[in-house]
């Protein structure tokens, strides 16, 4: 007998347990060590497949999505056969078929600041597979009031990005990304399906390590791969002390700064219903995404707003609106253009908060 280890598990095992750096200790370490991932997609996939294979005894999942036909390029745990079942709820049964001594805690949710402390207070780390930076944003902010170390991870068509935060005094996810930008995802850009699978086994190494306190981890490093040119390179990321001062969260976006100019689609919809007043609505994302997803108005892409602005505002007549509203995917670039405009027109600007990421989906209709 192994203490700690069943028989079962110390043989299951065996492998890792014979490293000189990683024994028994470690591995009754992970046994006893649990995580929340967020996110059931391309990172999610193998960050779950291999820290329950190495033996991490309880693993949270949360995401709110169906599997669809374009998912299965990348996303590994799924087949053709899940396609419209919720993620987490296939996940359940794979794992409770291959994993047996692993405890699996599945939530079919979409995370918000409202729950998700409730999410990640019971488990030690937080692994970060979402795809967009609204949520984040927020994960961060809540690994940074529980004060819990989080291990992050991005892809963006061949190249992917690692690092862990908040970690040993650590910079956060803020201390490289101090201001939200705007990326489109890998279901608007497109992305190369072994990707996910590179950066996702390296999230699952670094979370290991974390868990087990051996090795270098990436904290106060960020790891970027270039899987079209085959290139390794690690920046160094100094931390911020002024990031770890977050004391709550915002329901309806999970940046700090606040704007009297930005509302919130709640608002939006108070507007537009007030028939005294002009609203004018314009979308500056590019024409393809218009296309793809709106909730209406009319669709000016920024550059052109910017390149060519007294044209535009003779065509549409600014003038006589009584509010002009712009939104975008997550609210970076409406804001962008509700500062330039500002400068050129004294009118009544706002900028959607979140943009249609902040939306639920569904609050607008998508075959708009």
């Amino acid at each position: 007998m192994h203490a700690g280890l069943s028989e079962q598990e110390y043989l299951r095992y065996n492998r890792q347990i014979k490293l000189d750096e990683f024994g028994e200790k470690s591995q009754e370490r992970l046994k006893n060590s649990s995580v929340f991932i967020v996110g059931a997609g391309g990172l999610g996939c193998p960050v779950l497949q291999y820290l329950s294979a190495c033996g991490v005894g309880t693993i949270g999942i949360v995401d709110y999505d169906k599997v669809d036909l374009s998912n299965l390029h990348r996303q590994i745990l799924y087949s053709q056969n899940d396609i419209g079942k919720y993620k987490v709820e296939v996940l359940k049964q794979y794992m409770s078929d291959n994993f047996p001594h692993i405890n699996f805690n599945c939530f079919n949710a979409k995370l918000n600041s409202i729950n998700i402390v409730d999410f990640l207070n019971d488990y030690e780390i937080v692994i970060d597979g979402s795809d967009n930076f609204t949520t984040k944003y927020l994960v961060n902010d809540a690994c940074v009031i529980l004060n819990k170390p989080l291990i992050f991870g991005s892809i963006y068509k061949f190249e992917g990005q690692i690092s862990v935060f908040n970690y040993k005094d650590g910079p956060t996810y803020r201390c490289l990304y101090p201001e939200m930008g705007e990326l489109d995802n890998c279901s608007e850009i497109g992305v190369i399906g072994t990707l996910p699978g590179i950066v996702g086994t390296i999230m699952s190494n670094e979370a290991i390590k974390v868990l087990t306190g051996i090795g270098d981890t990436l904290s106060g490093k960020l790891l970027v791969i270039d899987s079209f040119g085959s290139n390794f390179s690690t920046f160094n990321i100094q931390p911020d002390p002024e990031n770890k001062n977050i004391s709550g969260l915002n329901n309806d976006h999970p940046i700090s700064e606040t704007n009297d100019r930005e509302i919130s689609y709640g608002q939006l919809e108070a507007l537009l219903a007030d028939t005294k007043k002009e609203i004018l609505l314009i979308d500056v994302r590019d024409e393809r995404e218009h296309l793809n997803a709106n909730i209406g108005g009319t669709n000016i892409p920024l550059a052109r707003l910017e390149n060519d602005f007294q044209q535009i505002s003779e065509d549409l007549d600014l003038t006589n609106a009584a509010s002009v509203v712009f939104y975008c995917k997550t609210g970076f670039r409406s804001k962008k253009a509700m500062d330039f405009v500002s400068q050129n027109q004294n009118l009544n600007f706002f900028s959607l908060r979140g943009g249609l990421d902040g939306i639920n989906l569904s609050d607008y209709d998508e075959s708009k």
